[in-house]
């Protein structure tokens, strides 16, 4: 009989000869290296490192992940397949759009999107590898255009959570630490419009953490939120609520008092008994899970299968739901979402009167 670490050395070549593969992948993606004709130094080679840390600023941390897991699938793919990732094959590429989309192989066929990202993830890898992918090359455009002509779908939009959505779920919360804090996320999230990710990478001043995302301001009137956003730097200017049970500025200051948070991340975990406050940023997959578990607690769309309710609402129902709900000028609701166009926002306004400007009877119809 083999022992086990014969059993693991011998049985999954595959899986190794994969593992490898990715390795050597990683560190060609890293890319940024000295000239081979300047010679080394102390800080020749510390400043190669500084480049690479603003190489990898360049993109945020889930974009990265989501370009690995890209380059992963693409480079097994070609060695299934007999060929090479490198260098680029319009061809092979064409090739491999086709068999995501027909979904010939084990796995299901993919959505339009997810093709379309994943071939950015791709022209992002070769080039982090000193290639340039040509997406208009007739081998790739004309079967990306077939693709999106014979597969495309409206996109699936999440459902927007409304005020009385909100205040039904921020109703589920006990008043522990932890029922603090994720009162203060759902109430700051909604209100402020923001993403799941700009949630949690906020810090309480500017530059307490390397990882910060933004910085927040409290003053009498609001908070303001420092964000360094998908756009760009934005200002968020978050108002008070017309009463303390349901205003994010109060739930955002008991939070951080009875936390004694006056440095670092804002929003961070808590111990097992719930009476202290570590310094983990907590993930953005907590504001995801937070989100389901209060809109099943609260009872929203009961009339649906528990399945389908966790199906309809995620991160974005809280921008959704504030585009919705705002009762201002369009372009108070853009300027806080950070949106470049207004017609962006009106992507995010679930029941927004579509015939408030008629031009059948404008044209004298």
């Amino acid at each position: 009989m083999p022992s086990e670490t014969e059993k693991s050395t011998s049985a999954p070549s595959g899986e190794l000869d994969d593992a490898r593969a990715d390795e050597r992948d990683q560190e060609e993606s890293d890319g940024i290296a000295l000239p081979s004709h300047v010679a080394g130094s102390g800080t020749l080679d510390r400043l190669v490192d500084t480049a690479r840390d603003y190489a990898r600023a360049a993109a945020s941390e889930n974009t990265l992940k989501a370009y690995a897991k890209d380059w992963t699938h693409f480079a097994r793919w070609c060695r299934m397949k007999g060929a090479e990732p490198l260098p680029p094959s319009p061809e092979m590429i064409g090739l491999y759009l086709a068999d995501l989309a027909s979904g010939s192989g084990p796995s299901p066929a993919l959505s339009v999107s997810t093709i379309d990202r994943r071939l950015s993830g791709l022209a992002w890898n070769y080039a982090q590898r000193g290639f340039t992918l040509d997406r208009k090359n007739r081998h790739i455009a004309t079967v990306l255009a077939g693709i999106k002509r014979k597969h495309g779908r409206p996109p699936v939009q999440k459902e927007a959570i409304l005020a009385e959505g909100i205040l039904a779920m921020v109703a589920t919360l006990p008043f522990d630490l932890r029922g603090l804090r994720d009162r203060a996320i759902l109430l700051l999230g909604y209100a402020g419009g923001l993403r799941r990710s700009e949630i949690v990478c906020l810090d309480v001043h500017k530059d307490d953490t390397p990882e910060s995302g933004g910085w927040i301001e409290i003053f009498e009137k609001g908070a303001l939120l420092t964000l360094n956003a998908k756009t760009g730097w934005r200002e968020v200017e978050i108002g008070r609520g017309s009463k303390d049970q349901t205003c994010p500025v109060h739930a955002l200051e008991q939070w951080l008092h009875f936390a004694k948070i006056d440095f670092g991340p804002v929003f961070v975990g808590t111990t097992r008994d719930g009476k202290r406050a570590t310094e983990t940023r907590l993930n953005d997959k907590h504001v995801a899970r937070l989100i389901k578990r209060t809109v099943l607690d609260a009872g929203i769309r009961s009339e649906l299968p528990e399945k389908e309710r966790l199906a309809l609402f995620s991160g974005h129902s809280l921008r959704a739901g504030l585009a919705s709900s705002a009762e201002v000028d369009e372009r108070y609701v853009q300027k806080q979402l950070g949106h470049a166009s207004a017609e962006m926002t009106r992507r995010y306004q679930r029941r927004r009167d579509r015939f408030r400007v008629n031009l059948t009877k404008a044209a004298g119809l």
